[in-house]
């Protein structure tokens, strides 16, 4: 009986490491992790930005700049950094900029439009194979189909005079 037991508790084993495992990986991956503040909200709970976009598209940077880095200090969520790096570049932050782009690949490691406008920062500070990185790793997120921020950050490596590098097989 104790070795009937024994043997039982053993085939037991490499699935309770695995549970163990899965569940270890689940909540260390699956839940974002603030970065700068201490009680951010989730993800879920990110504001409407609307308000912020409009003073984007009409080049009011410094005004959406402002908000973005006040909003920051609440929601932690990469469109609000991807949103403060594009309005930074804008305004020629390129380091500032570069924090925000990392921020929000911190929440978030494929978000497409942050890799995107990284890449486009990459280039505006001369830092080529940067942008390719930035280039490769949306040809893996994207996929075989593509995607527009591919097709944009392959467009402006083009007109940089610097033609992306064919897509690895």
């Amino acid at each position: 009986d104790g070795h009937r037991m024994t043997r039982c508790r053993d085939r037991r084993l490499p699935l309770l490491a695995t549970v163990a495992a899965g569940i270890v990986l689940a909540w260390g991956i699956g839940s974002p992790r603030p970065a700068l503040a201490v009680a951010a909200a989730p993800s879920d709970d990110l504001p409407d930005l609307a308000d912020v976009k409009a003073l984007i598209y009409s080049g009011a940077h410094q005004e959406a700049a402002s908000r973005l880095e006040a909003l920051s200090h609440d929601v932690q969520h990469p469109e609000v950094y991807n949103l403060l790096g594009y309005s930074l570049r804008q305004l020629g932050r390129h380091d500032e900029a570069g924090r925000a782009y990392r921020e929000a690949l911190h929440f978030d490691g494929s978000y497409r439009p942050a890799l995107q406008y990284q890449g486009e920062l990459y280039l505006a500070i001369g830092d080529i194979d940067g942008a390719r990185r930035n280039l490769a790793y949306l040809r893996i997120v994207c996929g075989p189909v593509g995607c527009a921020e591919q097709e944009r950050l392959a467009e402006a490596l083009d007109r940089a005079g610097h033609a992306p590098e064919p897509p690895r097989p």
